[in-house]
């Protein structure tokens, strides 16, 4: 039997990565208290991946399209998604990104402390989904306080409040929809839905919800996670620093996002995804019954030492075919493109309108608590 691990005590982790590299450095897949598996190695996690047949996304009742589907099912609705997250439509949203990353940049002010996550990962992550998805600029606010009700809900462990909070996302959307159902004309990406198909008839209100939810419920938390992610370790790495800003100026949009995707395995924020298991089977040494409960610990394989050797050193090229920051098999993130995008462009605003970026030397950063990745707060001052 592998080493056990209560998930209960991950809130007293000051940094969850080195708890998760300790115990991975113990055994590959650990036990957990609750009975549940949790897998931290590189090569289990995407052996587990990347065998849709013995380890199942369908982990709940509550559907998620695509996330929570198999088969020929997940292959049908994923055919959906993949049709608006083309690296053609993705260009088309990089014009309107840009112009909120600078409008946020420019009115930040200088030589004093900034909060990175509420004054620049929020706002652009809620304004920059709004104007892709066509929704309305006055739900900015609302948006801001779910991701807060949200984050609260999720570090909480509350099913009950987790429940409230995502059926309050959900009403959201049906009142969006409700104001398109009519109207022909438009041609924002939530009408698209509204008149497209799948398997040859039309998607189902609820189908949209759920895709719509995917898109948004998620993406709106961990875009501004994934900022406060990359300037903490900006300001925290001046060499690296230096270095994505040569990258800016050289305008080498391949390399920045080769960097986004490096930091990001650094100090992975997507943790984890749930699998169930179909049948007994033997994993990492661990003997996992029919029915099991299997977590794939994202951010522990993205640090394996018998991957990527010092999981701190970066290094953008060599580590780039080893990186799971987006997944891996049949449910690796369909909006990869989108959001290396949206990180990068909010990046290249950040930098080139300021000369340096510092942590703040009167505030403390603050990390985030399992089940959350990355940090809480990341107090910073822009010169």
């Amino acid at each position: 039997m592998g080493d056990q691990v209560d998930a209960e005590d991950a809130h007293e982790w000051q940094d969850p990565r080195s708890t998760y590299d300790a115990l991975r450095s113990r055994c590959p897949v650990a036990h957990q208290a609750d009975g549940s598996w949790m897998v931290l190695r590189h090569a289990e996690v995407v052996a587990a991946a990347t065998d849709p047949q013995t380890f199942s996304s369908r982990v709940t009742t509550r559907r998620a399209i695509p996330n929570s589907l198999d088969g020929d099912d997940h292959a049908a609705f994923r055919a959906v998604v993949d049709r608006y997250l083309t690296d053609e439509r993705v260009a088309r949203e990089e014009e309107q990104c840009r112009a909120h990353a600078a409008a946020i940049v420019d009115a930040l002010p200088r030589g004093v402390t900034v909060k990175t996550i509420a004054s620049v990962g929020t706002p652009y992550a809620v304004r920059s989904q709004c104007t892709w998805l066509g929704w309305p600029a006055d739900l900015e606010d609302r948006l801001v306080e779910w991701i807060r009700d949200n984050h609260a809900a999720s570090r909480s462990g509350d099913r009950d409040r987790t429940r409230e909070v995502a059926e309050r996302f959900d009403h959201i959307i049906r009142e969006l929809l409700d104001l398109r159902r009519d109207d022909e004309a438009a041609a924002d990406v939530t009408s698209e839905l509204l008149r497209d198909t799948v398997d040859g008839r039309p998607l189902t209100t609820d189908e949209i919800v759920s895709v719509l939810r995917n898109w948004t419920a998620g993406d709106l938390g961990s875009l501004a996670t994934s900022v406060g992610v990359l300037v903490h370790f900006l300001a925290s790495t001046p060499e690296v620093q230096r270095q994505v800003r040569a990258l800016v100026s050289h305008d080498d949009r391949a390399a920045l996002d080769a960097a986004v995707e490096e930091i990001l395995r650094i100090d992975d924020p997507f943790v984890s995804n749930r699998r169930i298991a179909t049948r007994a089977v033997e994993l990492g040494g661990e003997d996992i019954a029919e029915g099991g409960r299997v977590l794939l610990n994202w951010t522990a394989a993205n640090r394996d030492p018998l991957v990527f050797g010092d999981p701190d050193r970066y290094d953008p090229v060599g580590n780039a075919a080893d990186n799971l920051v987006f997944g891996a098999g049949p449910h690796v993130c369909p909006g990869r493109a989108l959001t290396l995008m949206e990180l990068r462009v909010m990046l290249e605003e950040l930098l080139r309108r300021t000369t340096w970026i510092e942590l703040a030397p009167d505030r403390p950063q603050v990390r985030e608590t399992p089940p959350m990745g990355g940090w809480a707060r990341v107090p910073i001052v822009l010169r």
